[in-house]
């Protein structure tokens, strides 16, 4: 298995040491992207190490095999291939978001394999967190399998989430690009919530630098959510799921979510023109025009902008989103609406507050503005996260 041009999971590295959970009852939270080195599921590549078989498995949102959509309950009883059990941390209401306390009473180790990727509105660190915290709290142990992050681990972009606009997109006060790990993340919030120190490990991947990229890990790329098809999707997200907030199409229901943004009767050229002058840096924005084959403006021709990343070190995806919104915003103001429908369980903050993090975003852009004065506002938020990142660190700073 191992070899020095591909970065080994923490799963890897538990698949060369199989007898540290001989004989343990263990439950295990992954999804569809958790693979071995030999591209082999968790639960699969756990069961022929002829260590202990997995008790349960626990699945995130959209499904322990990714199949469900956004937003839709991810409802599995039993694993088809193995016929374990299946717990469903992705429900009908919010309080499926974490699982019941009593399901740990017949386990003694929680492993966590979850590929996130480094956006604070990916729900999988908090179901991570939230089925971390339940465990301990029933004297059941905790290990997280840890991955990269494919955005890298160097930036922060964004502001902090505020109080009072937490929600399962925004669980955690962290800037949106925050440049963590899942097992980093994991331990910051251990120590933001005063969790005991045992019971709680993070197993490190190995060959892992903060300065690397997706395609630097040598790892193929497996979707770990329906619409998060490819390394690149990855990189415009923490931008581009602003859109969510909006009733503009993010591209769900065609080949490229994320990378294309429109409506119905929207100029793709007016857009394209009023991106170019604000001129986001790493990324060419091209007048197109698509039809969504599912969910936002199912069958319409739509109008409006491809994002084609040409420098993913220039990129900062957040601020490439709010001038995304602004030039939307101004050029197709007839089009242009908040999403007023509930987002993710909640039915009292618009969706776009909660991605933002706070409502400054569309209070600026609804007057008029362009966003450009609440980004000026994240600074201080970003040099604060970096200075309390730092004590949860397992990967050195500056490459090291």
């Amino acid at each position: 298995m191992e070899d020095s041009r591909v970065t080994l999971t923490g799963l890897d590295l538990l698949l060369l040491d199989p007898g540290r959970i001989r004989g343990r009852r263990y439950g295990l939270l992954a999804h569809a992207a958790s693979l071995s080195a030999e591209a082999m599921p968790a639960h699969l590549a756990l069961l022929g190490t002829g260590a202990s078989p997995p008790s349960r498995l626990f699945a995130p949102e959209h499904g322990f095999w990714g199949v469900e959509q956004d937003m839709i309950p991810a409802l599995e009883r039993h694993d088809p291939l193995t016929g374990l059990p299946v717990t469903s941390l992705y429900g009908e209401d919010a309080s499926s978001l974490a699982p019941r306390p009593e399901v740990f009473s017949e386990l003694d180790l929680l492993l966590i394999d979850l590929q996130d990727v480094g956006c604070r509105f990916y729900t999988y660190a908090a179901t991570a967190v939230w089925a971390a915290e339940v465990a301990l709290s029933r004297g059941c142990e905790v290990w997280v399998l840890d991955r990269p992050n494919p955005l890298g681990g160097e930036r922060v972009e964004g502001n902090l989430r505020r109080e009072g606009f937490e929600s399962f997109v925004g669980a955690f006060e962290l800037p949106v690009r925050h440049g963590l790990t899942l097992g980093e993340l994991v331990l910051l919030e251990a120590g933001r919530r005063g969790w005991p120190a045992e019971g709680l490990q993070v197993v490190a991947a190995k060959g892992w630098s903060r300065s690397a990229g997706w395609l630097e890990t040598g790892r193929p790329w497996v979707a770990p959510s329906p619409n998060m098809p490819t390394p690149g999707t990855a990189l415009l997200y923490p931008g581009l799921c602003l859109v969510e907030g909006t009733t503009l199409s993010e591209g769900r229901g065609t080949t490229r979510p994320f990378q294309l943004v429109g409506a119905p009767d929207v100029d793709p050229v007016a857009v394209a023109e009023a991106l170019a002058i604000a001129a986001p840096p790493g990324v060419r924005c091209t007048p197109t025009l698509f039809r969504p084959q599912f969910q936002k403006h199912t069958g319409e021709l739509c109008g409006g902008v491809e994002l084609i990343v040409t420098d993913p070190s220039a990129l900062s995806p957040f601020r490439l989103g709010v001038a995304v919104l602004a030039a939307f915003r101004k050029t197709a103001p007839e089009t242009f609406e908040w999403r007023h429908e509930p987002y993710e369980f909640v039915t009292d903050r618009p969706a776009i507050d909660l991605l933002a993090g706070d409502d400054g975003l569309r209070l600026e852009l609804d007057a008029g503005g362009d966003g450009r004065s609440w980004i000026e506002g994240w600074a201080g938020d970003e040099e604060a996260f970096r200075i309390e990142r730092r004590p949860s660190l397992l990967y050195p700073e500056g490459g090291a």
